[in-house]
C-alpha cells in the first residue's frame, strides 16, 4: 500500500511540475487506487468474537437416543456380569463338592 502511496506522491510531484492536466488526473487516480486498498485493507480484518451456535432439537433428540441406547447397552452387559458371576459361582461350589466327595470315597 506504502508503494502505491509512493507512486502517487511522485505522481502529484510531476504533475505539479509540469502543470500538466493530465498528470493531475493521472495522480488523482493513484490517490484513488491507494484509499482504496487501505479501506479493503482495513474491512479484511476478520471479527475474532466467535460465538457458539445453540444445539437444534434434532441435535437433542439424537444426544437423548444415543444416551439411552448407550444406557441400555451398560445395563445389559451389567446383566451378563451378573449371571456370569452366579455361572460361576454355582460351578465352583459343584467342583467343591465333587472334590470332598473324591476325598472322602478315596479313604
Amino acid at each position: 500500500m506504502s508503494d502505491a502511496l509512493e507512486k502517487a506522491e511522485a505522481a502529484v510531484a510531476k504533475a505539479e511540475s509540469n502543470s500538466d492536466v493530465l498528470a493531475v488526473a493521472m495522480a488523482a487516480l493513484e490517490v484513488a487506487k491507494a484509499a482504496q486498498l487501505q479501506q479493503q485493507g482495513s474491512q479484511q480484518a476478520p471479527c475474532q468474537h466467535q460465538s457458539k451456535q445453540r444445539r437444534s432439537a434434532a441435535e437433542w433428540l439424537g444426544i437423548a437416543c444415543a444416551v439411552c441406547v448407550g444406557g441400555v447397552g451398560i445395563a445389559f452387559a451389567s446383566l451378563a456380569l451378573a449371571i456370569l458371576g452366579g455361572v460361576a459361582a454355582i460351578v465352583v461350589l459343584v467342583l467343591r463338592d465333587m472334590w470332598r466327595d473324591m476325598q472322602r470315597k478315596g479313604r
